[in-house]
């Protein structure tokens, strides 16, 4: 149990042979994890100063809190559907 808990990689089976297809799980993991916070810091980064007004001084537009927040919770789906992708991967 302590080696369980130690080990970066458990495997179930004693089957060797599944090392290689948890490396490749891992990778398309860590490409996912990457790919969200890729997406979340843009949407932060262009989506607060502009619903905290910055555009309002030069054009006058102003982003409504509520398309706002919709906004922030359709980034959340999204990087919930992304993640849900690796289900459906190959290896």
């Amino acid at each position: 149990d302590i080696a369980m808990d130690v080990a970066k990689i458990t495997l179930i089976s004693s089957d060797l042979m599944l090392l290689p297809k948890t490396f490749t799980l891992s990778r398309k993991t860590v490409a996912g994890i990457r790919q969200n916070l890729f997406w979340a810091f843009i949407y932060n980064l262009i989506g607060i100063p502009i619903t905290a007004g910055i555009l309002c001084p030069f054009t006058g537009f102003m982003l409504n809190p509520m398309i706002a927040g919709a906004a922030m919770a359709f980034s959340s789906v999204s990087v919930v559907l992304n993640s849900l992708r690796l289900k459906g991967v190959r290896i």
